[in-house]
């Protein structure tokens, strides 16, 4: 290879190679804590699976048929994980996961079916399989578009600050690759993995810009500078919390943090930490533990076949001791105090009523 070449190889394989760990990293470590992070995720390893196997095949133009096949095929996956990064960083907790598996479901099926055909009758097909993908690209990516442009005019809630980097990142990968492939311009698709890698490490050093100039205006003496959350918006965002808590039972992560809530909210730990203090005179943890007792004791009122502590790691404390420590502070007695005052109360009640 000449230099160039291997300059060429070099950028290529080292964006697909991060964006892979990137893609891996949302996916599967961070799992479903928030979803929009699992569709970024799945976005980046189908585009990392794309820009690899195009250097690939530009280094090594022998490799079997199924290979481009495969990279054509993750291809055809990221106009809709970027329709639903968009879509699920707007809706939050009204994101419709049903409508979504159906959609995805539907879109394998039918790249199945198209797979196939292009495996067994490759001399029919191949002149239709990249034309096919690459309609299926375009229409996800101006669904996109127009999601976007609908959801910022009409004020709803915005997006975390990655949704606009992102989804010009994207057009412009998209546009870069459409044009490599109507031959307007003269560069194997190897230049796509080139715009890929430089897109990727351009959003990165954005991102991190944002985040310092964030952490420079704050003012550590202050710990509420910003301005007070009005009453009508704070009555919005605690029946949003209070939505979220009771649908998702967020609380019974023993791993919860400010922070994690605070994304699942749309809005910074700052101001979540002004919302609770401020709004409902509560600590962040003593507003989780809340939850966590009142669920408890519904249990025990129920007569859970369960242990004392096993109750309490059930509903979202580490610890045995942490649990009893809590539900004292809290309900003024212990746990195993208030099954037994249950059990006393329960055959009088009853008797009572005969």
């Amino acid at each position: 290879m000449t230099f160039g070449q291997q300059m060429l190889f070099f950028f290529s394989a080292v964006g697909a190679f991060n964006g892979l760990l990137l893609g891996i990293y949302l996916l599967f470590v961070k799992k479903l804590k928030y979803i929009p992070d699992f569709f970024l995720g799945f976005l980046l390893l189908m585009l990392s699976l794309r820009v690899g196997i195009s250097v690939c095949i530009y280094f090594y133009p022998d490799l079997p048929r199924l290979i481009p096949y495969l990279g054509l095929a993750a291809l055809f996956f990221t106009g809709p994980a970027l329709y639903y990064y968009i879509k699920s960083s707007f809706q939050q907790e009204h994101f419709n996961w049903k409508s979504c598996r159906k959609i995805f479901g539907t879109l394998t099926v039918i790249l199945g079916i198209v797979g196939l055909l292009y495996l067994f009758f490759p001399v029919i097909w191949d002149r239709y399989i990249g034309t096919f993908i690459y309609t299926v690209w375009s229409v996800f990516i101006c669904l996109t578009v127009y999601q976007y442009y609908i959801f910022s005019k009409q004020n709803i809630a915005k997006g975390n600050r990655f949704v606009l980097p992102v989804l010009i990142s994207n057009v412009i990968i998209f546009l870069t690759y459409q044009l490599i492939s109507t031959g307007w311009i003269q560069i194997y698709c190897a230049g796509g993995s080139l715009v890929f890698s430089f897109v990727l490490y351009a959003n990165f050093l954005i991102l991190i810009n944002k985040k310092d100039q964030q952490i420079s205006v704050k003012d550590p003496g202050n710990r509420y500078s910003n301005k007070k959350i009005s009453e009508e918006q704070a009555d919005n965002f605690v029946s949003r919390l209070e939505r979220l808590m009771n649908t998702e039972e967020l609380y019974k992560n023993p791993n919860l943090k400010l922070n994690d809530l605070a994304s699942r909210m749309n809005m910074s730990a700052h101001q979540l930490s002004q919302l609770l203090n401020d709004n409902l005179e509560k600590s962040f943890s003593i507003y989780i533990n809340e939850y966590r007792i009142n669920e408890a004791c519904e249990k025990i009122e129920n007569g859970s076949y369960l242990k004392i502590e096993e109750i309490g790691y059930e509903v979202g404390f580490n610890s045995k001791s942490t649990f009893f420590s809590t539900f004292k502070k809290i309900k003024n007695t212990t746990p195993l105090l208030y099954k037994q005052s249950q059990t006393l109360t329960g055959p009088r009640f009853q008797s009572s009523n005969l």
